[in-house]
């Protein structure tokens, strides 16, 4: 696993990884400012008290639970981003490490948009249902980092192995890994909210997965390859 993140962390050197590097963090931090723009819109045309000063407190206090819900949300923005382009650096990885791999035919970008719009919407309202628990202390963090850790891995490795093989064979090589998997989306939720590492950790996440599913399908004996 470390390995496999290892040559993750390298593959931001190959230039065309750059590129989705760049793509991704304009589209994230475009998603960021339309949430605070739309918290502080609601703000504007909201009236809570009479007196000036408590409703100053509590456009303050309004203004910071939006800017720590956008930093709770900030994984899911990227990563949808990320997820526009996961071909591009799947190709970019295989290029540099698995050149004997015969190429694929990427899916149209409306499907990627979709596939991409439904599992940002997944996160979202996962974490909106924990904030449920956000005053519980170390129980959030943990339910935090679990949950998205395992919706992360899950999502990655998928995306990336189907690209070289069956659904049905690819669940059955991440159900045999899933541990692993859970504990390597768990480590890519935390970089996920590290300022700055954040906006590289799906990039990272990705072309580790490729890895992971190339080690773990010759493990397998290479299943269900498609061309």
């Amino acid at each position: 696993m470390f390995s496999a993140l290892t040559k993750g962390i390298r593959q931001l050197g190959d230039p065309a990884t750059r590129q989705v590097v760049w793509l991704s963090i304009g589209i994230a931090v475009l998603a960021f400012l339309a949430l605070f723009a739309c918290i502080e819109t609601a703000l504007l045309h909201t009236s809570i008290f009479q007196t000036g000063w408590m409703e100053t407190v509590s456009d303050i206090l309004g203004r910071l639970a939006g800017v720590i819900l956008a930093w709770l949300l900030f994984p899911a923005a990227i990563s949808a981003a990320v997820g526009l382009f996961l071909g591009r650096v799947s190709g970019a990885v295989e290029a540099r490490h698995y050149p004997a791999l015969p190429p694929v035919e990427e899916p149209p970008f409306i499907e990627s948009l979709l596939a991409a719009g439904k599992f940002l919407m997944i996160l979202v309202a996962l974490n909106l249902a924990l904030l449920f628990f956000i005053f519980t202390g170390p129980l959030y963090l943990i339910l935090y980092y679990l949950v998205n850790g395992y919706l992360i891995s899950r999502e990655f490795f998928e995306l990336v192995s189907i690209r070289r093989m069956d659904a049905s064979a690819a669940r059955v090589v991440r159900k045999r890994f899933q541990a692993s998997l859970l504990l390597t989306g768990t480590i890519f939720a935390f970089l996920m909210t590290v300022p700055i590492v954040n906006l590289l950790t799906p990039i990272i996440a990705t072309a580790t997965m490729v890895h992971l599913f190339e080690n773990w399908r010759a493990h397998d004996g290479g299943p269900h390859i498609t061309t």
